[in-house]
C-alpha cells in the first residue's frame, strides 16, 4: 500500500472533507481569476482537446467529469456537452453516470426512501446534472447506478437496466459501452474517483472471488418517468471492501496494454479509455493473475 493510502486511511473522515472542501474553495477562486481575465474556455477550444483524443462522429463516450479542473468554461457544463455532442455528431451517443448517491451505497440505500428517475438529482458533478435535465436524455432506471444517454443509441443504453439486481451486469450501460466498441473519458477524475466500469469485471465472471457486495438484498422503490412507482430488488457493495479498493494502481496496466493513454481537455488531466479492450484486459487478468482493483498486482 503506498504511504499516501495508509495516510488517508489513519485520518479521521471528518479532516478529509475539511481537505476536499479547501482544495475546491481554492480551485473555485482561481476559476473566478480566469473569468475576470478572460481566460474561459470556449466549446472550440475544448473541440480540439477532444478530436486530439481520438473522439470521432457516430463514437459512443461514456464520460466522467469535474468541472472545476477543466478550467473556466465560458457558458458553463454546457460548453462542455455542446463541445462533446458536436465532436460525436448527430449519429454519436453521449453517456453520463447520474448517480444520485455520494456515500458508499449502503449508506444511500438504507437512508432514501425512493428513487425518482426524473427528479432525483445527480450527485456526480455539475455537469452531469446539467446534462440529465437536456429535454432529449433518457436516464436509466437503476436506483444506485442510474446512467442518462443522448443519441440514437439511448434507449438500447439504458432500457434494460430497471430491475437489474446488481448494477454493472450485461445489461447495464456500464458493459454495454463496450459492446459498441465505445470510449470512456475521465476529465480531471481517475478511477480511484469513477471507477465503476471496474466493477464490471466483477459482474462479469463467475463466483468473483471477494464478497464485494453486502449480504442483504434490499427492497427499493424506484419511480418511472411517468411517475409510477415500481418495487424492485438490488444488491450494493460492501463498504467495508469498498475501503480495499486500489483503482488507479491499475492504470499502469491499462497503460502497459494500450488500451488507456493520458490527454488533456483544457486543464484536466484526463484519461481516455478503450471500453472493450479495457473490459478484455481486465478479464485476462483476473482470469490468469487474479488482478483486481483489490489486488492490482494480482494474487
Amino acid at each position: 500500500m503506498k504511504l499516501k493510502d495508509y495516510i488517508r486511511k489513519a485520518t479521521p473522515s471528518f479532516l478529509l472533507d475539511w481537505n476536499r472542501r479547501r482544495k475546491k474553495e481554492r480551485r473555485n477562486a482561481q476559476l473566478n481569476i480566469a473569468r475576470k481575465s478572460g481566460n474561459s474556455l470556449s466549446k472550440d477550444d475544448l473541440i480540439i482537446d477532444l478530436k486530439e483524443m481520438g473522439l470521432k462522429q457516430g463514437d459512443s463516450v461514456l464520460v466522467h467529469s469535474s468541472l472545476s479542473r477543466i478550467g473556466h468554461l465560458k457558458d458553463g457544463p454546457k460548453t462542455f456537452v455542446d463541445a462533446l455532442l458536436q465532436v460525436i455528431g448527430e449519429e454519436g451517443t453521449l453517456l453520463m453516470p447520474t448517480s444520485p448517491n455520494n456515500v458508499y451505497q449502503l449508506n444511500y440505500i438504507q437512508n432514501t426512501p425512493y428513487f425518482d428517475v426524473l427528479n432525483s438529482p445527480s450527485r456526480t458533478g455539475a455537469i452531469t446534472e446539467y446534462f440529465r435535465t437536456l429535454p432529449k436524455a433518457v436516464r436509466s432506471l437503476h436506483p444506485t447506478e442510474p446512467v442518462s444517454a443522448l443519441g440514437p443509441l439511448a434507449e438500447y443504453y439504458t432500457k434494460d437496466h430497471f430491475n437489474q439486481l446488481t448494477p454493472y451486469n450485461e445489461k447495464s450501460p456500464f458493459y454495454r459501452i463496450s459492446e459498441q466498441n465505445g470510449k470512456i473519458l475521465y476529465v480531471g477524475v481517475t478511477l480511484a474517483m469513477a471507477g465503476t466500469n471496474l466493477h464490471t469485471l466483477e459482474d462479469a465472471v463467475n463466483d468473483f472471488k471477494f464478497p464485494i457486495y453486502y449480504a442483504k438484498v434490499f427492497d427499493f422503490d424506484v419511480i418511472d418517468k411517468d411517475g409510477v412507482k415500481h418495487r424492485v430488488q438490488t444488491k450494493v457493495h460492501n463498504p467495508e471492501f469498498s475501503k480495499k479498493r486500489k483503482c488507479d494502481d491499475l492504470i499502469p496496466l491499462f497503460e502497459e496494454k494500450g488500451v488507456l493513454h493520458k490527454k488533456k481537455l483544457g486543464a484536466a488531466n484526463t484519461l481516455v479509455v478503450q471500453a472493450k479492450p479495457f473490459l478484455d484486459v481486465m478479464l485476462k487478468e483476473y482470469q490468469e493473475k487474479g488482478v483486481t482493483m483489490y489486488t492490482p498486482k494480482g494474487s
